[in-house]
């Protein structure tokens, strides 16, 4: 399933900007393909990434400064932040997993919410660029370092705790931090072997339990500290194709406890090789010489690697398809190493790597996964180390290679220029004359010469001032911002060069342009009309027919160096050729433009055609103008060749820049007085007039209090007459409200005495009944009592005639009872 972005940035095949698309290739010897393009088909680089805890997504920045989030897991990306200037790092916060840190261009240090999209907090400090930043698994603490400084930052309050000033003459040691504090004090130092060759140090990897540390430099060796003993246990040699050790990682692996074992080493070659640090073993590689990558960053979990190559796009690789050594279960036994006694020779621990055949797992569908075997080649040798290399350049091999190819390699453009001007990088020099600040001359440059990028208008403001300080006449050269821009936009990142590519420029391309100061140089433009005159005097009366003169079709192309009149890349390969040249080649480029556009030009007869042609860009093929520029170089006669009235080039000096006064230094002072005294007149009429304001401003305010004043107390008598009446009616409401309150307070006095009689009436009444309900109670009682007593007498007679039965039963009992006994006692007859 193909990756795609969020709803919001949705391309599929149709739906593209005309402005930048996005261009996903799927291949097979990885996961994914990035590649952003802007407008012409023009590639933009990405610069870094950074994974966040996950180790399912990641950031990236291009050069643009747009900063992205892909989401691996669910195929999908997001733009986030568009900071306006290039990154130079990137990291996630551990704790607020939505928030990430950006180190600019600028030197700062920003944190954004990749959710919000808003700007957290903005971390300054740094005079440098920043080109690490590390946080801490707390999520606390983060460490940013730049060339000459490294410092603490707490993430709660984006405060800077502490800086660490770092030495650059530090060669026989090196220091490693394995944990944060709050001191940055050095806890102990790693020597450098003193046997063996002498490398410096550039790349370093700690395992994520922080027991080891490998670092590499400008040679093929590892070397393997055990960072609790603080002793070297081991040496790695790579293959001899590796000359220098750029970056190196540790892939994370579920089964080691955070000692990792598989070590990526990144080389000037562009290729990444994973090698086993025990067993020394190379299991894969990615990357290649053509298809070269420029750094990496490995997800937390180890799933996956994101790689920016070389032409500014981005590889995403699966890792668990490259090798099936990774993420395998531990074997059931474990084998010892012993390390040898601590004095022991680096001979003895030096271990190549073995370059051997890595076994791929089975796939189940039929699509192969492509990963080649690293062999050394046959020719190279160890001792082929980079730091080995010369360190100058061939001027004649250089001009040979630009004449086959026709403009250098874009990648080591910048190098090759500065080894062609020999520019001597004065840096006390340069910032003694940065730190006089912004000349007077150009404090309203933005005025005359408005850019849209805050960042180039200030460095072009930067180097046209130093160049002001450093020759009076630079701050009266009108021209002088169209002559440096294009450099300045060539070296925005490095003033210093900048400075000093404009310096040499002007020292040795612009030989005699101020000696007929405040006008155009005469005797240039005499130069190349008197070349023109000889190569094409068809073309040359043509334009003297036409009343057009050389300041009008040589001037416009020297004060601007053709950047009015060719594309960025045309322009480069024709400042290729200025620049390897002697400097006559300029008056000659401009020559052959004429030249080559001498159809366009027969047909122009108005001045102001001709002045637009000049400042405006027209149909030329830049490679035959380059041809026809070399060989007027060669067929000009050496009476009317510039090259024997412009002196051979000459480089800046080192230490300090030369004495610069090939101008009329009265004219100029006149002007610098003159302009002085204007600016100092002008500043008077701006604090007179900033009087005058405050004065008409004051009146004004004073005018509009007064009103106000007069507004407020009219309103304060309507409300007053309002609440006059509002107090009238409400008394008369009260008064109305008294008199019913009376009438009603009269009739609640009669139904009260009204209610009194009725309850006396009623208590009355009811005591009449209480005591009729007595009386009739006595007489109820009397009844029967009477009633009682009648039934008690009939109750005695009653007993009495039992007690009468009773005495006569008794009395016939006795007599019965006497006549038995009488019987029996009778004699016998």
């Amino acid at each position: 399933m193909p990756l795609v972005p969020d709803p919001n940035n949705y391309l599929g095949h149709e739906r593209v900007t005309a402005a930048s698309k996005w261009i996903w290739l799927l291949q097979e010897s990885l996961l994914v393909t990035v590649i952003r393009t802007a407008q012409q088909a023009k590639t933009v680089r990405f610069l870094h990434v950074a994974f966040d805890t996950t180790g399912d997504s990641f950031l990236a920045g291009d050069h643009h400064g747009n900063i992205y989030v892909f989401d691996i897991s669910r195929n999908r990306f997001r733009l986030v932040q568009k900071t306006g200037q290039a990154c130079t790092a990137l990291a996630f916060s551990l704790r607020r997993t939505t928030e990430f840190l950006v180190a600019l261009a600028d030197y700062t240090i920003k944190c954004f919410d990749k959710d919000t999209k808003q700007l957290v907090s903005w971390m300054r400090g740094h005079e440098g660029a920043v080109s690490s930043i590390s946080v801490h698994s707390s999520g606390r603490y983060a460490i940013s370092t730049s060339s000459d400084t490294a410092q603490l930052w707490d993430l709660d309050s984006f405060q800077r705790k502490r800086k660490l000033n770092i030495r650059q003459s530090v060669a026989s040691t090196f220091m490693v931090c394995t944990k944060f504090s709050d001191t940055l004090f050095c806890k102990y130092q790693l020597p450098v072997p003193d046997c063996g060759p002498k490398i410096s140090y550039k790349a370093f990897a700690v395992t994520r339990d922080g027991k080891s540390l490998a670092a590499g430099g400008r040679s093929n060796l590892l070397h393997l500290w055990c960072l609790e003993s603080k002793q070297l246990v081991r040496v790695i040699q790579m293959p001899t194709q590796v000359r220098t050790v750029r970056q190196l990682e540790f892939l994370p692996d579920s089964f080691d406890g955070g000692a990792s074992q598989t070590l990526g080493v990144l080389s000037q070659d562009g290729v990444m090789r994973f090698i086993n640090i025990h067993t020394c073993k190379l299991l894969f590689h990615m990357g290649s010489h053509d298809d070269a990558i420029t750094t990496v960053a490995v997800s937390p979990n180890g799933r996956h690697v994101v790689a920016i190559m070389d032409n500014g796009s981005i590889n995403v690789y699966s890792v668990q398809s490259l090798t099936q050594e990774l993420n395998k279960p531990p074997p059931s036994r474990v084998a010892v190493v012993s390390g040898g006694e601590a004095d022991q020779e680096l001979s003895n621990l030096k271990v190549k790597v073995r370059s051997e055949v890595v076994q791929r797992p089975a796939k189940s569908s039929g699509r192969r996964t492509q990963v080649k075997t690293l062999r050394p080649p046959a020719g190279s040798t160890a001792e082929d180390k980079e730091n080995e290399l010369p360190a100058g350049l061939n001027k004649k091999r250089l001009v040979a290679l630009l004449k086959a190819f026709g403009e250098y390699p874009a990648k080591y453009r910048m190098f090759v220029w500065r080894s062609l001007l020999c520019l001597p990088e004065n840096h006390a020099a340069y910032s003694s004359l940065t730190d006089k600040g912004l000349h007077s001359a150009y404090l309203t440059l933005h005025d005359k010469y408005p850019i849209k990028s805050h960042k180039l208008q200030r460095g072009l403001q930067r180097v046209l001032s130093a160049l002001a300080h450093w020759a009076a006449i630079f701050g009266e050269v009108e021209y002088l911002p169209l002559i440096a821009f294009p450099f300045v936009k060539l070296f925005q990142n490095n003033p210093m060069l900048c400075f000093e590519v404009v310096a040499t420029v002007i020292v040795n391309w612009c030989q005699h342009w101020f000696e007929y100061f405040p006008n155009p140089p005469l005797n240039i433009l005499s130069m190349a009309e008197n070349v023109l005159a000889h190569h094409d005097k068809e073309l040359l009366q043509h334009l003297v027919d036409c009343g057009i003169t050389s300041q009008l079709y040589v001037w416009p192309l020297l004060e601007t160096l053709f950047s009015e009149v060719l594309t960025r890349d045309e322009w480069l390969r024709l400042f290729d050729s200025i620049f390897s040249n002697h400097p006559s080649f300029l008056l000659m480029a401009c020559v052959a433009y004429i030249t080559c556009c001498r159809e366009p030009l027969l047909l122009c007869s108005q001045k102001q055609d001709f002045e637009y042609f000049f400042h405006h860009r027209n149909n030329l093929d830049v490679g035959a103008m380059i041809k026809e520029a070399y060989r007027l170089m060669g067929n000009t006669p050496a009476d009317l060749h510039p090259r024997t009235m412009l002196s051979d080039f000459t480089p800046l000096t080192k230490g300090q820049y030369p004495v610069f006064n090939h101008y009329p230094e009265f004219i100029v002072e006149y002007q610098s007085r003159e302009r002085e005294k204007i600016r100092l007149q002008e500043m008077e009429y701006l604090r007179e007039r900033q009087e005058v304001s405050a004065l008409r401003a004051d009146f004004v305010r004073r005018q509009a209090e007064e009103e106000a004043y007069y507004a407020q107390q009219e309103l304060l008598q309507k409300a007053e007459e309002q609440r006059r009446n509002i107090l009238a009616q409400e008394e008369e409401k009260l008064t109305q409200q008294r008199a019913k309150l009376g009438a009603m307070k009269r009739e609640l006095k009669v139904k009260e005495l009204q209610l009194l009689d009725a309850t006396r009436r009623r208590f009355l009444s009811h005591q009449q009944d209480l005591r009729a309900t007595q009386i009739q109670g006595l007489d109820q009682e009397i009844s029967r009592k009477m009633d009682l007593r009648e039934r008690e007498t009939a109750a005695a007679v009653q007993d009495l005639e039992v007690r009468q039965m009773e005495l006569e039963a008794q009395r016939r009992r006795f007599e019965q009872v006497t006549n038995t006994l009488h019987s029996a006692f009778l004699p016998l007859s």
